[in-house]
């Protein structure tokens, strides 16, 4: 068996034509047929039910071409991996990042990092924490950015920076610093189900032994950052915000962001690969360059603080 069965196998299923499978792979429908005939006989295994229109998987083939994706997947990765070692950079890399993090890291240094790889073709998208595992676990994304520890044996981690949580209150302004014991959770807006910030602030509470109240009579669960704090403006509420988001407040209402005192909440912010993953020169890259656009953006704490779990 060879790559250019793999690849014959790989366009029938998707097509599931004989005639356009062997037109995307620039052959005679005769030369695809038989040499996808000849892998079959190879395997001792029938990839694909011919007496279907269109047609079909087998159940055995099902699992064939899984199999055959992830190797066409490694195959693909040693080539970029051979490239990067001769200093070029190209090919495609998939990133995604959790969306409390997404809409305020990417513009700092997305536009440099392509700026500086023309060749490299990057998908960016958003994705909850637990999307993105079980992304990089079927290989499906190359690099995740998200709350760590993750702590998954089949996934390694690459700390970028950490985040303090900041308090925002729309219905007054706040002394520049608020103890986390003294928190009012009246009228607090979170963030739904699925996303870690989510977790955080329900492991807060739990540290102080409080409970969340609301004085409406409804509950409102926000899909993003921005949905929070339109919610918690329309309503005069509060809400816990990463510092990045926070900044981008206007300066009308930064008067009414508070830090907390020692020990102050904060996530820690890092990439994420798969244990096989391979295009380390790129990752390096990327690291270094979300590392600079952050360097004075962030404070630094001078006294220990209590890190939220990203899975609490």
């Amino acid at each position: 068996m060879n790559i250019q069965q793999f690849q014959y196998v790989l366009a029938l299923a998707e097509y599931r034509h004989f005639e356009t499978a062997a037109e995307r792979c620039f052959v005679s429908q005769s030369t695809l047929s038989t040499m996808i005939l000849k892998l079959e006989e190879e395997l001792g295994i029938v990839v694909f039910d011919r007496r279907r229109k269109p047609v079909d998987l087998t159940a055995e083939g099902i699992k064939v071409v899984d199999q055959l994706r992830r190797i066409m997947k490694e195959i693909g990765a040693m080539k970029e991996m051979a490239a990067e070692m001769k200093g070029e950079l190209s090919g495609q890399l998939k990133i995604a990042a959790i969306p409390t993090v997404a809409p305020f890291l990417l513009p700092l240094f997305l536009p440099a990092f392509a700026a500086q790889f023309p060749k490299l073709q990057i998908e960016v998208r958003e994705q909850t924490t637990d999307e993105i595992l079980r992304a990089l676990k079927l290989r499906e994304l190359d690099i995740g950015i998200v709350s760590l520890p993750i702590q998954d044996p089949v996934l390694l981690e690459y700390p970028l920076y950490d985040e303090p949580f900041v308090y925002f209150d729309a219905a007054r302004k706040h002394p520049k610093q608020v103890d986390i014991k003294r928190l009012n959770l009246d009228n607090m807006c979170l963030l739904e189900e699925g996303h870690c910030m989510r977790n955080q602030v329900f492991e807060l509470c739990d540290i102080n032994n409080k409970v969340l109240r609301n004085k409406l009579n409804f509950n409102y669960k926000a899909g993003s950052i921005d949905g929070v704090l339109r919610f918690v403006r329309a309503n005069r509420g509060a809400t816990l915000l990463p510092w990045l988001s926070a900044m981008e407040l206007p300066a009308s209402e930064q008067g009414r962001v508070s830090r907390f005192t020692a020990p102050a909440p904060y996530r820690s912010v890092g990439l994420l690969v798969h244990a096989h993953f391979v295009r380390h020169t790129v990752r390096a890259l990327l690291q270094e360059e979300i590392l600079r656009s952050v360097k004075n953006k962030i404070p630094k704490s001078r006294t220990p603080g209590h890190m939220l779990s990203p899975l609490a």
